[in-house]
């Protein structure tokens, strides 16, 4: 039930007189049990504690970065391969990886070698990737998302 007081079943009021004589707050803590969980303890610390802990969780949890690489649909070879190396190193950093061609203008009619592209980009990254999602077309780019293969020890 709370500081000072024995654990069990009291009736509703007895329990909020016994946190106002020990000038505290009676904190309802499971209300879908069968009777209701509560404590009697001071409201402003236990919401404290509450928030505490979930920032404790929130630092915790895995933070998922997307890298994001935009080819044209005319990429040449060399600009390719330089945007290949980075996003080698990205994924070996154990990040996610957003590619996309982004069609400019009357260059929209060249999908089928955007489509190209990507496949190649994500062929040539096979070893150190796996693709999440194969390429789409989303207005005037297409998408193509990829994520680090699971590293052997």
């Amino acid at each position: 039930m709370g500081e000072n007081v024995e654990q069990g079943i009291y009736d509703t009021r007895q329990a909020i007189a016994m946190a106002v004589a020990q000038n505290l707050d009676l904190v309802e803590i499971s209300p879908s049990a069968d009777p209701p969980v509560c404590k009697i303890t001071d409201y402003s610390k236990f919401k404290y504690d509450q928030k505490k802990r979930q920032k404790e969780l929130k630092a915790k949890a895995q933070k998922v970065v997307v890298k994001e690489i935009r080819f044209g649909p005319n990429t040449d070879d060399h600009d390719f391969d330089f945007k290949l190396k980075h996003a080698t190193n990205f994924l070996k950093e154990g990040f996610k990886i957003k590619s996309y061609v982004h069609f400019v203008g009357r260059t929209i009619v060249f999908k089928e070698r955007g489509e190209i592209l990507l496949l190649k980009f994500a062929q040539a990254l096979e070893e150190v990737g796996k693709v999440d999602e194969m390429p789409r077309l989303e207005g005037k780019r297409m998408f193509l998302m990829l994520s680090p293969k699971a590293q052997k020890k």
